[in-house]
């Protein structure tokens, strides 16, 4: 793919091309991480064809609208950056994703009116240097489904416990790699 361009790489609407917007500090997930990814998520949580997805901080949409792809009956992209939002919007309207929902807002504020308990899979990939990853997964252990899983990216390796993940957010750390410079996470929420 040329720079600034990724694609999605499986279900519906596989090979189609993503435009990223030139957002200062957008990383965009990479193929190789998403594929694993999803994977992981299909082996793990079953089947994504009724399954419902929040990314607060959508970016690209590479994550949000791969789970689109694949079937996914909700999926929520949140994201603050003005362009990101236009290239979100013109990525929606291109494939016909009626299930795509995409929200410009700050995070906390859409993860605020987000019900609990509402969500199947959560992506989470703040900026690295911003130190959002404590309150996002705070967010995402309210959000998501007993069960359900969240995808987490960041610089370094997570652990439950000290330094890692909150023990009182009830998310625990299923998977984890590492590719280049990002370390990458699939958390699952306990049942109880």
């Amino acid at each position: 793919m040329k720079p600034g361009r990724i694609r999605i790489i499986g279900g519906r609407y596989r090979r189609t091309p993503i435009t990223v917007a030139p957002v200062p500090g957008l990383r965009p997930t990479p193929d190789r991480v998403r594929e694993t990814v999803f994977n992981w998520l299909e082996h793990l949580g079953g089947p994504l064809s009724s399954a419902s997805a929040l990314d607060l901080f959508a970016g690209s949409g590479a994550l949000g609208f791969e789970m689109a792809s694949r079937g996914a009956a909700r999926v929520v992209l949140v994201d603050s950056d003005a362009r990101a939002v236009a290239a979100l919007q013109a990525l929606k309207q291109r494939l016909g994703a009626d299930a795509v929902t995409i929200l410009h807002a700050d995070w906390r504020a859409a993860a605020a009116r987000q019900p609990p308990a509402s969500f199947d899979v959560i992506f989470l990939d703040p900026p690295f240097d911003a130190g959002l990853l404590t309150p996002a997964l705070a967010a995402a252990a309210r959000l998501v489904r007993p069960g359900g899983l969240v995808y987490v990216e960041g610089p370094a390796p997570l652990a439950t416990g000290p330094g890692g993940v909150p023990a009182d957010t009830g998310l625990d750390v299923e998977r984890a790699g590492r590719a280049g410079a990002v370390c990458f996470h699939l958390l699952r929420r306990r049942a109880s």
